[in-house]
């Protein structure tokens, strides 16, 4: 029997909005792309979109850079981390994270995950203990947001600062209060599989005057800092504007247009996304195999992906499971794997990092976990079809 295949790809975004798409005409033919380049009297693209996400998140502070990176290598910077700093950071992550540690000069401790992805706070409040670390960068990875209630008090009992990564929970919220709004400094992804896209890109926000404007002049503001859309009082950069290096990270306004017309439209998509997220995760709950994480009720997650994990599968079953979705057109990644493959790294696999931990609990919970990507260019009725190929090559493989 010809088992049936799916044939859309999962790297397909939606179209930029026309808006964003006549705005982006509009600055290329004015030619003024660099976010300083403007007229008198202009507001640039960048300084607007600065001034949009700042309101959309209810900070006083964005800023809008070359990527999500970026922002969390200056976040780090702009807190005051010091060389060869340990800086705690969840190990189920994506590279960027660790590399942002080092590139701003500090020493990851990487933390042990729970069942749902989500940081394991016993470990947590044991590593802080023994690191003695003053920066925590919680990686809310893959839209998975921990108790933060919870890890809020861990960092002020610590006296830890908290930076988050909201590169997967932009539009995402915890009893109410969105993601990115519990730190010190949080640090935003607009990648193109990101939430909004604009191919590279990312945006950095915080309500600390200081750090605001040490992110600034560290993104490269040649002294035009009062051209920034989301300005601290101009006194503040009396001596942070001389003691700070330009790391030049700034976003330009051709990428800036395009992301302005995407931020009305995100709390419409975050709740598309849902939408595709529950159906697929309502046809993987037919098969007791698979394993889905549990979301709190105070977590109001975007659904952009999902991950499940498949009981009993050994490293020979897994990666029948993998090609056989894949022949069917189902593509997922697998996060056990030893060897880094396209976006998906292990943590032990940054080896880099040095006096390598090893994370037992960590490593058994990725062993099995496979990841998948929803876009908004997929149907909900193809939500139906991805879960019963997953279903179907997951028995199969159980059966090997």
């Amino acid at each position: 029997m010809t088992k049936s295949a799916f044939t859309k790809p999962f790297t397909q975004q939606e179209a930029i909005p026309e808006a964003g798409i006549e705005r982006a005409v509009e600055v290329m033919r004015g030619g003024r792309l660099h976010r300083y380049n403007t007229l008198a009297g202009e507001t640039a693209e960048a300084a607007l979109l600065e001034q949009e996400y700042a309101a959309y998140m209810g900070q006083r502070y964005c800023l809008a850079c070359t990527s999500g990176g970026y922002a969390l290598h200056i976040a780090l910077k702009a807190a005051g981390i010091e060389p060869g700093e340990p800086v705690l950071s969840n190990a189920f992550t994506l590279a960027p994270v660790p590399g942002a540690i080092d590139n701003a000069g500090g020493k990851p401790v990487l933390v042990e995950i729970n069942p749902d992805y989500c940081v394991d706070l016993a470990h947590l409040e044991v590593m802080m203990q023994q690191s003695k670390a003053r920066f925590f960068m919680l990686s809310h990875m893959r839209g998975h947001i921990a108790d933060m209630d919870a890890v809020l008090a861990l960092c002020q009992q610590y006296q830890v600062t908290l930076i988050e990564d909201c590169a997967h929970t932009m539009g995402a919220s915890w009893n109410g209060k969105k993601s990115g709004t519990f730190g010190k400094v949080a640090c935003f992804s607009t990648q193109t599989y990101k939430h909004l896209n604009s191919g590279e890109g990312g945006l950095l926000t915080t309500d600390d005057d200081e750090i605001m404007a040490r992110a600034i002049i560290y993104s490269g503001s040649y002294m035009l800092f009062e051209r920034n859309g989301t300005l601290p009082p101009v006194g503040v950069f009396d001596d942070i504007k001389l003691d700070t290096p330009n790391y030049s990270g700034r976003m330009d306004n051709l990428r800036a247009s395009i992301l302005r017309a995407q931020l009305p439209q995100l709390d419409e998509n975050s709740a598309r996304w849902n939408l595709r997220y529950h159906a697929l995760e309502n046809r993987l709950r037919q098969n007791s195999q698979i394993q889905l994480p549990e979301r709190s009720a105070a977590e109001t997650f975007v659904g952009s992906s999902l991950q499940f994990r498949v009981k009993d599968l050994s490293p020979s079953q897994v990666e029948a499971f993998i090609a056989g979705c894949a022949t069917r057109g189902v593509e997922l990644k697998w996060f056990g794997g030893i060897e880094p493959q396209g976006f998906t790294s292990r943590y032990d696999s940054w080896r880099y990092i040095e006096d390598s931990q090893r994370l037992p609990q960590t490593l058994d919970i990725l062993a099995t976990t496979f990841d998948l990507r929803i876009p908004l260019t997929f149907s909900i009725e193809d939500m139906g079809t991805i879960g019963g190929i997953i279903d179907d090559e997951a028995r199969s493989a159980a059966l090997d």
